[in-house]
C-alpha cells in the first residue's frame, strides 16, 4: 500500500472514530470548508458548518450511538491528480451497535478528497443507498 493510499484512507478511519464517538465538530473537521456532502436522501448539505450543524443534531437525537461501520469489500482508491483522490467503498450505519451495516443502511461511498497543507480533506461526499432494483419495481 503505498504511503499516499494509507494517508487517506486514515482520513475515512478519522471519520469513522469521529462518527462512533458522536463528535460532530471533529466529523465536520475533515472535511473542507466549502464541502458538499450528498445524503442518501439525495440532499446536498454545503460546507463544513452546515455539516457539522446537521450531525451535532443527528448525533444528539435519531443517531445518538449509532455507529459508522465499513462494508464488504476493500475500498477503490484512484489519485486523479497526486493531490486529488477518489474512494468508492461499502459502508453504513449501525444503531444497535454492530459491526456490519443493518437492514437497509448498506450503502456505496463515494469521497472526492484533497490534499491540503494541513493533511487530506474530504471535497465531496456522495451516501448512496444499496438497493435491489428488481425488487422495488415488483
Amino acid at each position: 500500500m503505498t504511503e499516499r493510499r494509507t494517508e487517506v484512507l486514515a482520513v475515512l478511519g478519522k471519520l469513522a472514530d469521529a462518527w462512533n464517538d458522536g463528535d460532530a465538530a471533529a466529523y465536520a473537521s475533515l472535511f473542507t470548508e466549502d464541502a458538499d456532502y450528498v445524503t442518501f436522501f439525495g440532499m446536498n448539505m454545503p460546507g463544513r458548518a452546515v455539516i457539522e450543524s446537521a450531525h451535532r443534531s443527528l448525533f444528539e437525537g435519531l443517531l445518538k450511538g449509532s455507529k459508522l461501520v465499513a462494508g464488504s469489500g476493500e475500498p477503490k482508491v484512484r489519485f486523479v491528480r497526486p493531490d486529488v483522490a477518489i474512494v468508492v467503498s461499502g459502508g453504513g450505519s449501525s444503531v444497535s451497535g454492530g459491526d456490519k451495516p443493518e437492514p437497509g443502511r448498506e450503502s456505496t461511498l463515494t469521497y472526492v478528497l484533497v490534499e491540503e497543507p494541513d493533511g487530506w480533506r474530504v471535497a465531496s461526499f456522495q451516501n448512496t443507498r444499496v438497493s435491489d432494483p428488481a425488487a422495488s419495481a415488483a
